[in-house]
């Protein structure tokens, strides 16, 4: 139950921005389903809340999920009895959600690991630390024990993981260097959107380095300090300069056949959770890249 301090807005904007993995669409059926009461009445999605009014809301109980293990073929830079590095291909999810629940990188673990996999994350991201986006390539680490998910989480945390991708970015950006310091939240009306806000936001800092400059597009170097969602993608867009082929935050056409943005994880680096030992991995770009960049 929540008394509501101030007007608010519409009720399915405020579940979904202050529950936590209850999208715009979610809220709206669970209103719709008399799971959402303000002022003990059913109310409508569009009924804006106001001062004092009091909401409660039925979250139904969720239901469990099996993820199965499937025989995927991964490209494996690293295993030991810790952690699996893995340079993900482009087109594959990190781990089970809404849509698609097989095919997943930890469906590809699973049977890979015989189920050998951190389990702090859940039945559904077993082993995942950091996740990169569906149509973003490049290297990740995947925790096989607790210790050693534990141990990455906090080298996350603390910014000490050394994390540099490769991107073509529409436009020609005239500086060589510069740093891109905008904090990150969930965008206002689009719910799968991140942006740049001041509102229910988290610092977001990337470090950004020209390689390359062509007639319309420029290639380019961005060292993550934080890692919010959607980071890269959206500091660009922010920048002027969004990523070839990003349908979510550029709507530009371009004459290359792309699916989704042209981002590569291409260097990871990090100390290994046992030993200590600081380890790098450098993968290389996909051939769409070289096609481009020509």
């Amino acid at each position: 139950m929540i008394t509501i301090e101030k007007e608010s807005g519409r009720l399915d904007a405020f579940i979904a921005e202050n529950f936590e993995n209850i999208s715009r669409s979610s809220a709206v059926k669970l209103i719709k389903d008399g799971l959402v009461l303000v002022n003990g009445k059913k109310a409508k999605p569009s009924q804006m809340l106001m001062q004092n009014d009091v909401l409660t809301v039925d979250l139904p109980e969720a239901k469990p999920l099996d993820v199965i293990a499937e025989n995927i073929q991964l490209d494996i830079l690293f295993e030991d009895n810790d952690i699996i590095v893995i340079n993900k291909p482009k087109g594959m999810v990190v781990h089970p959600a809404a849509g698609n629940y097989n095919g997943t990188l930890v469906n590809a673990l699973l049977y890979h690991c015989k189920g050998s996999l951190s389990g702090i994350n859940g039945v559904l991201r077993p082993g995942i630390v950091h996740r990169i986006d569906k149509d973003t390539s490049g290297v990740l680490v995947v925790a096989k024990n607790d210790i050693a998910h534990t141990s990455l989480a906090s080298q996350l945390a603390e910014h000490s993981m050394t994390r540099v991708y490769n991107a073509i970015a529409v436009g020609n950006i005239k500086e060589d260097n510069f740093t891109i310091n905008a904090p990150i939240g969930r965008h206002p009306v689009d719910r799968k959107k991140m942006a740049v806000t001041t509102k229910n936001s988290k610092e977001a800092i990337t470090h950004i380095t020209v390689l390359q400059r062509l007639v319309k597009y420029t290639f380019i170097e961005a060292k993550l300090e934080t890692g919010r969602t959607h980071q890269i993608r959206v500091h660009m867009a922010y920048k002027g300069h969004p990523i070839l082929g990003d349908e979510m935050y550029a709507k530009i056409k371009h004459p290359f056949n792309l699916q989704g943005q042209s981002l590569h994880a291409k260097l990871l680096g990090f100390k290994h959770p046992t030993t200590g030992e600081y380890m790098e991995f450098d993968t290389p770009l996909p051939k769409y890249f070289s096609k481009i960049l020509v």
